[in-house]
């Protein structure tokens, strides 16, 4: 489980680990905002349409070899990025991993989930979203403090030497016992959709994961509105709220029991989403920190509550499970990324927060129907 969860936390500082250095990165190539915010996007987009191949091929190959081949491939992209000349060629090689990071990410939850007890996948599941969220900070704060002591391309080198590291220590994984490889039908995408309560919770997953990539990627971009001293190193402590999300998630299963189920939980962590987003029209560096913390913690206990029903509703099919909803909620990744942006140019930072609480509002109202079949107060 060790090496599974350091895979993790690197996985997603790859993804995320271009954010706090939009700023910088916009000055150096001479490109506009919405162009800058592409490196996000350009990799959200295949992670919105790979898991679902992925998934599909899980059924029949083994989550081990997908992932030392894809970590291999991920470490040698960092090092194309240390030397990009041009923002295009950046842009090309941020493709290239998003096509990489969701083979990574749907092998790892369909590891973790088949190597779990049927009684634990909720818990196991909830360690591993912790994980996801360690990675998303971490990339985001080492990459600004590198970025700021050293350059913003020294950042990359870094991750692409831990890359190899994780690529080594995945050679000695054991496959999950559990595992039964078989000939995978077309029909199984279909047959998971049709599941009494599966499609709207991935369109709730589509829906807050919208919202949150648009904060994620465009906060930089206020705090050097708003601040003289918005560096790379502030920046990416901007994303501290992170934590308060790692503490959310692993506590997901008792807050689940505490109100009485999951789609309860899942309720509470929207609703808390939707006033921290509020709380983000006020014009203070201070309070955009503060709620960052509350925005977080809404959004992670949704996370983990959501990953963790379909895993204990899935039964069989695990890896088409896992791959829709890492294909539901980076396709809302995808949309939030960018969209806004316009919005943002033409309304400022206050019209883009009333845009994104008017899709967090449809997304928890959303909620408010029955979840998967076998959804119901937790018994783990």
């Amino acid at each position: 489980m060790p090496t599974i969860l350091f895979t993790t936390v690197l996985a997603l500082s790859v993804l995320y680990a271009p954010q706090p250095l939009l700023p910088v990165i916009m000055s150096e190539f001479g490109v506009s905002r919405s162009s800058a915010a592409l490196l996000t996007t350009v990799c959200f987009v295949p992670l919105s349409l790979a898991p679902l191949v992925y998934g599909y091929v899980l059924e029949s190959v083994s989550p081990r070899r997908m992932l030392r081949v894809s970590v291999f491939l991920l470490a040698l992209s960092q090092v194309l990025f240390f030397f990009g000349p041009t923002f295009s060629s950046l842009l090309a090689v941020r493709a290239f991993q998003g096509a990489l990071i969701p083979a990574i990410l749907t092998a790892l939850m369909t590891y973790v989930s088949l190597a779990s007890g049927k009684g634990s996948v909720q818990r196991t599941m909830a360690v591993y979203v912790s994980a996801t969220i360690l990675g998303g900070f971490l990339g985001r704060a080492l990459s600004g403090w590198v970025a700021t002591a050293f350059g913003w391309r020294y950042s990359f080198l870094v991750l692409a030497a831990s890359l190899l590291l994780a690529f080594y220590l995945l050679g000695r994984l054991r496959e999950a016992s559990s595992l039964t490889l078989g000939k995978p039908h077309p029909r199984m995408l279909l047959d998971v959709l049709r599941r009494p309560g599966f499609l709207r919770l991935y369109l709730v997953v589509f829906g807050f994961f919208l919202v949150f990539a648009a904060i994620m990627n465009f906060i930089p971009f206020r705090l050097t509105e708003i601040s003289a001293q918005a560096n790379e190193f502030r920046i990416g402590l901007m994303y501290s709220g992170y934590l308060m999300g790692l503490i959310t998630s692993l506590s997901a299963v008792r807050i689940g029991a505490w109100v009485g189920g999951e789609m309860p939980a899942l309720r509470l962590g929207l609703g808390v989403f939707v006033l921290a987003l509020a709380g983000m029209l006020a014009p203070s560096v201070g309070g955009l920190f503060a709620m960052m913390f509350l925005f977080c913690a809404g959004m992670f206990l949704a996370h983990a509550t959501a990953s963790g029903l379909l895993n204990r509703c899935s039964g069989a099919n695990k890896g088409i499970v896992n791959g829709l909803y890492v294909s539901f909620y980076y396709a809302g990744g995808a949309l939030g990324s960018y969209a806004p942006a316009p919005i943002y140019r033409a309304f400022g930072w206050e019209g883009m927060i009333w845009a994104l609480i008017g899709v967090a509002l449809l997304t928890w109202l959303a909620t408010w129907k029955s979840g998967p079949a076998d959804a119901g107060p937790s018994t783990t």
